[in-house]
């Protein structure tokens, strides 16, 4: 079908470009992360992943069982960081603040069913009538993204019909918005900020 099958190299020249203006910097760590002050001390050898293709942002952590856990604002509990959380935490808070998507709005860790099958998104985005408005997958920074990884989300979306799918690793991001009356997806360079509005 027309809907998964782009050419490669029009996927090629969307990873050159980042989301927008957001341009990958070479930062101090210290900068980008807060603290909680109660009862926290400085883990040992911490490393707070890598700096990744998005806005600087804050984050708590914790320590929690010798293993590194930062506070997400969706599921209101701290969770064990890994790479592709680290990724998750990120693409939330670009969704929240650079785009103006209501957290009530964003879920993350989202089991739906597809056809018979459950596929669990990472974060899924609906409109305010409850209808899903934006996929996103999130892989580990490690991870590159492929044109297989990206017809994988476009085939699962044909049946849940969102607007927009956001394919990421944390440093290259791809983002569509799916025209299904001509069954093809369309590479954008930014994903649409919220309007408040059904789409």
């Amino acid at each position: 079908m027309g809907l998964i099958s782009p050419c490669f190299i029009v996927l090629t020249i969307c990873s050159a470009s980042s989301i927008g203006r957001y341009k990958r910097e070479n930062v101090e760590l210290g900068v980008i992360f807060s603290f909680p002050a109660a009862g926290q001390t400085k883990i040992a050898n911490f490393d707070p992943m890598q700096q990744l293709n998005f806005p600087n942002y804050s984050f708590r952590f914790k320590n929690s069982e010798n293993k590194i856990a930062a506070f997400d604002e969706i599921r209101k509990k701290f969770v064990i960081l890994t790479p592709e959380e680290w990724v998750r935490l990120h693409t939330v808070q670009f969704l929240k603040r650079e785009k103006s998507y209501p957290l009530s709005l964003i879920n993350v860790e989202k089991q739906l069913k597809i056809g018979k099958m459950l596929k669990r998104y990472d974060v899924v985005v609906f409109n305010p009538e409850g209808e899903i408005h934006i996929i996103v997958e999130c892989k580990a920074p490690e991870v590159p993204i492929t044109q297989a990884t990206f017809d994988q989300i476009a085939r699962y979306n044909m049946r849940l019909r969102a607007n927009y799918l956001l394919v990421t690793n944390g440093l290259d991001h791809f983002i569509c918005q799916m025209d299904y009356e001509k069954e093809k997806y369309i590479f954008l360079r930014d994903l649409p900020s919220y309007t408040g509005k059904a789409t």
